[in-house]
């Protein structure tokens, strides 16, 4: 019996064409999904430079979407019983009306014509000027955001996301405010509005772009000026490596070297590739997973995103249901953090000593914004009279200019932190 099986496998070895160089990378999709890698389980290090962002621009963000909620309403304002619950929504950690009058040179407080006791909100003429710099710049890249939809939807399984998964996205991918009216609808050949069958409303991609399937991080390989790892993957002779930057102390260890030597050895397999012949519990599988997520930062304009955001799209972007263990798993390519009383993930190598590496001009419209909020901090009470205005068209503002200029700060964190940590990735459910 086993002299058969011997002959039968010489035969079929013997009369099996050679594979051509450029199919190499095609064959461990279909036979190498196991390599058996030791999984190192690392301890969570908390990092004071990502903490310190997420802090400053969970409140920029919160302002900004207020101030299109002000401009999308019919009065030109909001009243405070109108954003009374949309605390937990805009991620503050105080009540929306304080946080409003922290800002004067954004948010113009005045009394209701009727109900002299109800506070109400418009935007101030500071505010209205950088809100028209963004619709400049919105207008100036709209090809850039209709790559990054367009990639976004050419990752899932049937080209389609729910539009309440995409509306949480859309500040952190830089699509302008009502995207889905002014924007969607100027490219009827590529978006077309659906009803799922669960009846939600979906947008749907009709054509796929080829020149839009590259991932990041094979663009960032191949636009080095060594691309000598590139041309060898294009010909199936190597794999894609993910840039590491590990927390401090854990790229010596020997044993997480080790691992992630096998882990980078692993085949890559593009986000824009279908999986769904992978096994869902092989290794192969992880390192797909790795590159979504991977992929899906690398195309928000502050390289980081709510947990719970890329949760609402597991299904439709086929991950596992405990994906987010990937974060705690893999330190030296993404930080979770904890800040702000909710769970953001960063990409590392976004960042470069606290600042980001590449900004998009819209990035740089938000530190501006942020400039005037923190400029009405200091003179609350008195409005936006003592901000200049001419400050406001500068490009970059000096008072943000020595900001993460020193080296990230690592500590590690107690146990009951880390308990915490581990509480988060038991609780990944549906």
């Amino acid at each position: 019996m086993n002299f058969k099986l011997r002959d039968s496998l010489l035969l079929f070895l013997n009369s099996s064409p050679p594979y051509e160089p450029s199919q190499l990378h095609l064959l461990p999709h279909h036979f190498h999904q196991w390599r058996g890698i030791t999984k190192v389980r690392l301890k969570w290090v908390k990092n004071r430079s990502f903490d310190h962002i997420i802090d400053k621009e969970t409140e920029l963000k919160a302002a900004c979407l207020l101030k299109d909620a002000i401009k999308r309403s019919p009065t030109g304002f909001l009243t405070s019983k109108s954003f009374a619950d949309w605390q937990k929504l805009l991620g503050l950690t105080v009540p929306v009306l304080r946080f409003m009058r922290r800002y004067p040179t954004i948010f113009h407080e005045f009394p209701h014509s009727q109900y002299s006791n109800l506070p109400c909100f418009r935007l101030t003429d500071t505010s209205l000027l950088l809100d028209s710099q963004e619709q400049s710049i919105h207008l100036a890249h709209e090809n850039d955001v209709v790559e990054r939809l367009c990639r976004l939807l050419m990752m899932t399984k049937t080209r389609t996301l729910p539009l309440k998964s995409l509306y949480p996205m859309k500040w952190d991918l830089g699509f302008p405010d009502n995207f889905e009216k002014l924007l969607v609808p100027k490219y009827p050949d590529l978006f077309r509005f659906i009803k799922a069958s669960n009846g939600l409303s979906c947008l749907r991609l009709l054509q796929w772009r080829d020149e839009f399937a590259v991932s990041e991080l094979q663009r960032s390989k191949e636009g080095c000026e060594v691309g000598d790892e590139y041309r060898q993957f294009k010909r199936g002779q190597t794999t894609l490596s993910f840039p590491l930057s590990f927390p401090r102390g854990y790229g010596a260890q020997k044993k997480v070297r080790a691992w992630m030597e096998e882990f980078q050895k692993l085949p890559y397999i593009s986000p824009y590739e279908d999986s769904r012949n992978l096994d869902p519990s092989s290794d192969l599988m992880e390192k797909r997973v790795v590159g979504v997520l991977h992929e899906i930062l690398s195309l928000t304009l502050h390289k980081k995103t709510k947990r719970n955001y890329l949760r609402s799209m597991r299904e439709e972007l086929n991950l596992p249901q405990k994906f987010t263990r990937i974060f705690t798993r893999y330190p030296g390519i993404f930080y979770l953090s904890l800040k702000c009383k909710t769970t953001t993930v960063v990409l590392r190598e976004g960042y470069q000593r606290g600042k980001l590496v590449n900004p998009h001009p819209l990035i740089r419209l938000r530190e501006k914004f942020y400039h005037v909020m923190r400029t009405g901090l200091l003179y609350r009470g008195k409005g936006e009279i003592f901000l200049p205005q001419e400050g406001i068209m500068l490009d970059s503002m000096e008072s943000e200019g020595e900001e993460g200029e020193s080296e990230e700060e690592e500590v590690e964190i107690d146990d009951e932190c880390f308990e915490e940590i581990s509480e988060l990735e038991e609780s990944d459910e549906d």
